[in-house]
């Protein structure tokens, strides 16, 4: 069983930036897909982004598209989350979660998840 913890969260004006970190440990995370999912207040679980493993497959819902870089590094056994150009509606918290090798846009498909890490984007 792979265990997620999330970091580099805050509260950030319209426009700046964030990146966030997904750190594992217990598993290698060389064979899973990666997704990144939000959670505004009374909002459903949003997937947001999602790398395969072997980075051949990369998704990002349509509302971040241009603004949000998901990358793997391995060796750190680490995925972020670059953020930019931060919008209000951005405000939630963010999760990662794993599931093997492939992406799925099915939050219930992804097996482990990190305790979340809060975004909120206000002036």
């Amino acid at each position: 069983q792979v265990q997620l913890v999330e970091s580099g969260g805050g509260l950030v004006q319209p426009g700046g930036s964030l990146r966030l970190s997904c750190v594992a440990s217990g598993s290698t995370l060389d064979h899973y897909a990666i997704g990144w999912f939000r959670q505004a207040p009374g909002k459903e679980r949003e997937g947001v982004s999602c790398i395969s493993s072997k980075d051949s497959w990369i998704y990002y819902v349509d509302s971040v598209k241009g603004r949000f870089t998901i990358s793997r590094d391995n060796a750190k056994n680490t995925v972020y989350l670059q953020i930019n150009s931060l919008k209000p509606e951005d405000t939630a918290v963010y999760y990662c979660a794993t599931r093997p090798y492939f992406c799925s846009r099915y939050s219930t498909a992804f097996d482990s998840w990190g305790q979340g890490t809060q975004v909120t984007v206000s002036s």
